[in-house]
């Protein structure tokens, strides 16, 4: 079945992986989508091809120097915004149907926000929105009546797995893990990994940021916290498990003892599509699943102790409140100290860590409170 209705699309975070591989999607599914809006970081030469190709109304950029270069080059009939604001307007136009959020770390909040505020479905990708205003967020999409569909392959996974299922009927939630480049190996000394070798993943092509908590583990630290509040389903019912092949991208249990597995080839393509084209599904251009090729899917234990990110985020999303929100800026400080060769890799758990035994966590915060409290957390030195 082809898409009756033409989507009206924002794309936040357009230059960036997601962002590339949606634009991507986008052009293969022709008339379906219009690019209305479009936001990203500082690539003036990136989003400018995108302007020339999809010609939306709006674009704004988060670094304000890039927005001005990007003003004198971009043609008359769109208009060209600055720093978080412009994120949030281009996320809340008008005629916009659906919000891509695929931008890096909590920066994508309020964007999401307005755009859930002013009725907007939300495709999201940046995870770390649900990790920092979980309830709030989930609360708000119900009372607008709109829908958050993850595009995340894990949590995408999960979403068609549950597809016309009663949550009370899930005994468990099974997110994969690629492990990525270290879990494997069990003699490396972590604690001289240099950023060139965490950033090399084994599956996937991610941007920095999620390719070194890919490394830490972090990365399905986060994605439990998210599935949470994405599927209503308890903290003690989401497990971790490895799966290096990275085929089956979640699994959910039921009470009956039945399991049911969303697989498909590593394409961050079709998770996506399916979340662009959502509740009907349409022709996609990944070629048929080869079983032949693809014959040996392995499973083992996630590692805590190796890869603590895992334990503190379990503790962090227990104790509720703020503490994932400190959680997540700590995190995202940490990794950037360790890109900038200020840490060592096993510093980046030990700096979050620091950081939750500091926190005296507010219940049921407000956006404010959200908001006040990462800007701190990002301020401290804990090492």
């Amino acid at each position: 079945m082809l898409m009756e209705a033409k989507k009206n699309l924002v794309i936040l975070g357009s230059t960036g992986s997601i962002g590339r591989n949606t634009c991507d999607v986008v052009r293969s599914l022709g008339d379906h989508f219009k690019v209305v809006g479009l936001a990203a970081k500082d690539e003036v030469e990136d989003i400018l091809e995108q302007i020339e190709e999809f010609r939306p109304r709006l674009v704004a950029l988060h670094d304000v120097e890039a927005a001005e270069a990007l003003r004198r080059s971009a043609p008359s009939t769109t208009q060209v915004l600055a720093g978080p604001e412009g994120l949030t307007k281009v996320a809340a136009l008008e005629e916009a149907d659906l919000v891509v959020c695929a931008v890096v770390g909590a920066v994508g909040l309020l964007p999401v926000f307005e755009a859930l505020r002013c009725g907007k479905d939300v495709a999201l990708a940046t995870k770390e929105v649900l990790v920092t205003a979980g309830e709030i967020i989930t609360r708000l999409a119900q009372e607008k009546g709109r829908q958050i569909l993850p595009i995340d392959s894990e949590h995408s996974a999960l979403h068609q797995c549950l597809r016309g299922e009663d949550v009370l009927k899930v005994r468990r939630l099974i997110l994969t893990a690629s492990g990525g480049p270290f879990f494997a190996d069990r003699e490396r000394d972590l604690s001289q990994v240099t950023p060139a070798q965490a950033l090399r993943h084994p599956r996937w092509d991610m941007g920095n940021k999620v390719t070194i908590d890919s490394a830490t583990l972090m990365n399905k630290a986060l994605e439990v916290i998210e599935a949470r509040w994405l599927f209503g389903i308890p903290l003690d019912q989401i497990d971790v498990v490895i799966h290096p092949e990275s085929i089956i991208h979640s699994m959910v249990e039921f009470v009956d003892g039945a399991m049911m597995a969303q697989m498909s080839v590593p394409d961050m393509r079709i998770p996506i599509q399916y979340a662009l084209t959502y509740p009907e599904r349409v022709p996609g251009r990944t070629a048929p699943f080869d079983f032949c090729k693809n014959n040996r899917l392995t499973f083992s234990e996630a590692d805590a102790e190796r890869f603590p990110c895992l334990r503190l985020g379990r503790e962090a999303a227990e104790t509720g409140g703020t503490m994932p929100t400190v959680l997540n800026a700590a995190n995202e400080v940490a990794v950037e100290k360790f890109l900038d060769g200020e840490i060592r890799f096993t510093d980046i758990p030990r700096w979050i860590e620091a950081a939750i035994r500091k926190h005296n966590p507010i219940p049921n915060p407000t956006i404010e409170d959200v908001l006040e409290v990462d800007a701190r957390v990002r301020k401290e030195k804990y090492l």
